[in-house]
């Protein structure tokens, strides 16, 4: 049996498991609670919303920790991009 699935639309990006994305949310940095952009991997995809694990504690907007550290976002989230490449010595985020 054949399923088809259409793609949300408006989505700018066709994500697919295991690639490198940038997402907006609380993390931890330096044993600090932050705000701003942290590589992850995409771990999940379907045909509305994506799974991004990363190797650093992320949160809830709420402040809850989570504990798998993957967050699910929509596929056209404005907190998601591409990976942007970054000047070789400036690492904001824990390297893979």
């Amino acid at each position: 049996m054949t399923y088809a699935y259409m793609r949300a639309p408006g989505a700018e990006h066709a994500y697919q498991v295991g690639d490198t994305v940038e997402v907006y949310c609380d993390h931890q940095r330096n044993n600090e609670r932050v705000r701003g952009w942290i590589k992850g991997i995409v771990v999940q995809v379907d045909n509305k919303m994506l799974a991004v694990q990363f190797r650093s504690n992320v949160f809830l907007t709420d402040g809850w920790m989570v504990p798998d550290r993957i967050l699910w976002y929509p596929l056209t989230s404005g907190h998601l991009r591409p990976l942007q490449p970054k000047s070789a010595g400036k690492k904001d985020y824990p390297e893979f």
